[in-house]
C-alpha cells in the first residue's frame, strides 16, 4: 500500500472529497437537463452557471478571512451540509410538484455560496493533514479522484435522471451527507495563530501575498493566461458537428478526452511525483499545452483530435499539480485560506473568460484560427513569463527553504 494512503486524515479527506464531487457532478447533470425542459431556453442553462460563480466572486474576500479565522473542518461540515439541503430543497420542488425556474436559480445561487466558502478552507486544510514532502502526491490522488467524478459522475447522473429528477437530487443530496459526516470525523487541531484586526489590508492579505511571492505569482499567472487563451474546448460542439462531422456520441468522447488525460498523468504524478526541475517542466508542460491545441485545431479527424485533447489534458495535469503544490508550501499556514480564495478567484474567471474569448474570436476569424490562435498565443505566454518570472525558471524542487 502507499504511504499516502497509510495516512487515515488523508483517506478521510480523499473519500469525502470523491462524494462531495460525485454530488456536484450529478447534481449538474439534473439541474441542466431539468432547466432546459423547464425553460426550453440556452440562455436560462448559462444563466445557472452565473448564479453559482457571482456568489465566488462577490465573496471572495470574505470567505478568505472565515478559512483564515475559524475551524477550517468545521467550515467544510457546515458548507457540505447547506448543500445537502439545498439540493433537498430541489428533491421538495419536485416531490411537491412546485419545482420552477425560479427555485433552481435560488438553489444555484446557495450553492454557490456554500462553495464560495468550501473551497479556499477545503484547499487549506490540506497541509495540516499530511507532511509537506507528501503534497505533491496528495495534489496528483486528488487531482485523479476529481477527475474519474469529472467523468464518470455525468454518466451516472444521467442513469440516475431516468428514474425521475426527484431521484437524482436525494442521490446527490446523499453523497453531500456523506462527505459532510466523513468530514466531521476528520482528525484535525486547529489553532489560530494571533488574532489580527479585520480591515481592509487584512481582507486583501491573499492578494498582496500573490504580488509579493514571484513563485506563486509567476505559477497562477502563467495557468491563468494558458487556460484564457487556450480554452478550445468550449467549442467542442461547433468542432464535433462542422469539422469532424460526427454526432453527439462524438462529441462525448471529445469531452472524456481530456480529463482522460488529466486522470492518466494525476496517476503516474502520484506513484512518480516530481523531484527536480519543476519550474522548468511547468513551463515546458503549458508550452506542451499550447501545441496540443495547436494540433486540436488543425485536426480534422476524430482520433487525432482526441489525441490531441488527451494530450492537452494530460500537460494541463502537470501544470495544475505543480501550481497546486506551490501554492500550499510558499504560503503560511496562517494565510492559506485568503491566498486559497484568491487562488480560485483567478483560475475560476480564466475558466469563464477563456470560454468567452474562445467565442469572441472564433466569431471574428472562424472556429479553426481561433483555436490556432489561442495555442499560438499560450506558447508565446510561456516566453515571455520565462523572461518575466526567472526564479520560477530556476525552481528546482516544489519545497525548497528560503526561496
Amino acid at each position: 500500500m502507499s504511504p499516502l494512503f497509510k495516512n487515515h486524515n488523508f483517506v478521510h479527506y480523499w473519500v469525502g472529497q470523491i462524494a462531495s464531487s460525485f454530488a456536484f457532478q450529478m447534481l449538474s447533470v439534473g439541474v441542466g437537463w431539468q432547466m432546459y425542459e423547464l425553460t426550453n431556453s440556452p440562455l436560462a442553462l448559462g444563466l445557472v452557471g452565473l448564479a453559482q460563480f457571482l456568489p465566488q466572486l462577490l465573496l471572495t474576500l470574505v470567505v478568505g478571512h472565515v478559512a483564515d479565522r475559524y475551524n477550517r473542518r468545521l467550515i467544510c461540515v457546515c458548507t457540505r451540509l447547506s448543500m445537502a439541503l439545498t439540493v433537498g430543497i430541489l428533491a421538495f420542488g419536485n416531490i411537491s410538484d412546485t419545482i420552477s425556474a425560479q427555485m433552481i436559480y435560488f438553489c444555484a445561487a446557495m450553492l454557490g455560496v456554500a462553495r464560495a466558502f468550501e473551497m479556499p478552507a477545503n484547499q487549506a486544510i490540506l497541509p495540516n493533514l499530511v507532511p509537506s514532502d507528501m503534497l505533491s502526491r496528495v495534489m496528483s490522488a486528488i487531482a485523479s479522484a476529481r477527475e474519474i467524478c469529472v467523468i464518470a459522475g455525468p454518466a451516472l447522473g444521467g442513469l440516475i435522471y431516468l428514474l425521475g429528477p426527484t431521484t437524482l437530487y436525494l442521490a446527490s443530496m446523499s453523497c453531500f451527507l456523506i462527505a459532510c459526516g466523513i468530514m466531521f470525523f476528520l482528525h484535525y487541531n486547529f489553532s489560530v495563530k494571533g488574532k489580527t484586526p479585520i480591515n481592509l489590508e487584512h481582507l486583501l492579505g491573499g492578494f498582496s501575498f500573490i504580488r509579493g511571492n514571484k513563485v506563486i505569482l509567476g505559477s497562477i499567472s502563467l495557468d491563468m493566461f494558458a487556460v484564457l487563451l487556450g480554452g478550445a474546448t468550449a467549442l467542442l460542439p461547433i468542432v464535433a458537428k462542422d469539422i469532424l462531422h460526427t454526432g453527439p456520441w462524438g462529441l462525448g468522447l471529445l469531452r472524456c478526452a481530456p480529463a482522460l488525460g488529466a486522470l492518466l498523468m494525476s496517476i503516474y504524478l502520484a506513484r512518480r511525483p516530481l523531484e527536480h526541475s519543476v519550474g522548468k517542466i511547468m513551463f515546458a508542460a503549458v508550452a506542451v499545452f499550447g501545441v496540443a491545441t495547436i494540433l486540436f485545431g488543425l485536426s480534422e479527424s476524430l482520433l487525432l483530435s482526441m489525441f490531441s485533447l488527451v494530450l492537452l489534458g494530460a500537460s494541463d495535469m502537470i501544470s495544475v499539480v505543480i501550481r497546486s503544490t506551490l501554492v500550499q508550501l510558499e504560503t503560511p499556514d496562517e494565510m492559506r485560506g485568503r491566498v486559497s480564495a484568491a487562488n480560485s478567484i483567478f483560475i475560476g474567471s480564466s475558466n469563464q473568460l477563456g470560454e468567452f474569448e474562445s467565442g469572441v474570436t472564433a466569431a471574428w476569424f472562424g472556429v479553426v484560427p481561433a483555436i490556432v490562435i489561442g495555442g499560438v498565443g499560450t506558447i508565446a505566454i510561456v516566453g515571455i513569463w520565462m523572461y518575466l518570472f526567472p526564479h520560477l525558471v530556476q525552481r528546482n524542487k516544489l519545497e525548497e527553504a528560503n526561496d
